[in-house]
């Protein structure tokens, strides 16, 4: 799955969240502005308003600090997360130019031969 890299199911005195509620935090997030003064306090609202969780009273009986707290968790992890992605592609891309590139040489680019006047004898020209 292309989830976060959270660990779900883990012992941690019988607090937990799911996947779905991580998502729902974080895009919610988004979606009200993350720089927002009150965000966390909308954000408690937004769950409990939120129909999909309205059985979920772990969820609801969370305050706006420990949102916060969750929410600031998954964004060092989602960062934690791009980071690994951006270093990996920096080391594939370094890999291809050491390999002589991708293979695919632009029509602008040309090998001495081709510049070289010809000669129909197939004798070196002198300059």
């Amino acid at each position: 799955s292309s989830g976060i890299n959270a660990e779900y199911g883990g012992t941690n005195k019988g607090k937990h969240y799911n996947e779905e509620e991580d998502r729902f935090l974080v895009c919610m997030l988004y979606q009200l502005g993350i720089d927002k003064e009150n965000v966390y306090d909308e954000l408690r609202t937004e769950v409990r308003a939120a129909p999909q969780f309205r059985f979920d009273w772990f969820l609801k009986s969370r305050t706006a600090m420990e949102l916060q707290r969750r929410c600031n968790t998954l964004i060092t992890l989602i960062e934690r997360e791009n980071l690994e992605l951006e270093e990996r592609e920096g080391k594939r891309k370094t890999l291809v130019k050491k390999q002589g590139g991708s293979g695919n040489s632009t029509p602008t680019q040309k090998r001495k031969a081709d510049i070289a006047p010809k000669n129909p004898s197939g004798k070196k020209i002198k300059k």
